[in-house]
Order: C-alpha cells, then structure tokens, then sequence
C-alpha cells in the first residue's frame, strides 16, 4: 500500500491550525496558521496548501464537549470539513480533538511560550498532535 499524505486542521474563528504528514514515516510537520475570520478560512491560503503537499487525506478536529456531546463550535468546525470535502474532492475525517489544546499548550511551555497565545499561536502545534495520532493508529 503507498504511503498517505494527511493534512490535519485545527479549526478556530481567528486562526485554523494546520500540520502535514504522511503514514511512511509516521510523523507530522506544523505549517503556518491559516488566517480566518468569523471561522470562514482564508481559501487561497488552503488552496495553496492542497497544490504544494496534494494530501490524500484531509483530518479536522471535532471539538466535541468533555462529555462527548456536541457543541455549536463543532457544528462549525464540521461545516468547515464538508466545504473541505466538497471544495478539494479529497476524503476528510473528523478526529476527536478533546484535550488536544491542552497537550499544545503543554508542549509550547517546554518550548518556552509565554502564554501569550495571540503572539504565538498553538494551532498548528495542536493540529500535528491530531496527525500524529491518527497516523499512529495507521
């Protein structure tokens, strides 16, 4: 089986993480932010993300509730993956996203964050631990 390239996204309404990797090596890389507003993404920027890497597989994380059940920030981060679906034509995945911000910001402390997550944003950071773990279970 070739391996596949995965693109993972970590919806917010100001900025949508995003990290790229692939099942071959098992590992994830985190890209820039993509720019949103109100949630709607910047799609030149995602459209030059799909050309540059051509993913065979997109993944968003699903920000369900500590109890599992369904909040209106994730009927919009699934609004996101169906026009990701329907825009690329490339099969996407909602990955359960819950407690992934918590390990990002774990991670940017060690990496000497101070907090501030406007000036340095975890979203990508949260975006490759999604990857990695959906990779991981490949």
């Amino acid at each position: 089986m070739p391996p596949i390239t995965a693109m993972a996204f970590d919806f917010g309404s100001r900025s949508i993480g995003v990290a790229v990797g692939q099942t071959l090596t098992g590992s994830g890389q985190e890209l820039p932010p993509i720019r949103a507003r109100d949630g709607i993404p910047q799609w030149p920027d995602i459209e030059q993300l799909i050309q540059e890497w051509q993913p065979n597989h997109l993944l968003v994380g699903d920000p369900l509730n500590m109890d599992g059940s369904v909040s209106d920030f994730c009927l919009r981060a699934r609004k996101f993956a169906r026009r990701l679906a329907a825009r690329y034509e490339i099969p996407v995945e909602l990955i359960d996203e819950r407690l992934s911000t918590f390990e990002a910001k774990e991670e940017a402390k060690l990496r000497g964050h101070k907090g501030n997550y406007r000036d340095e944003p975890i979203d990508s950071i949260a975006a490759r631990i999604l990857l990695e773990s959906w990779l991981f279970e490949r």
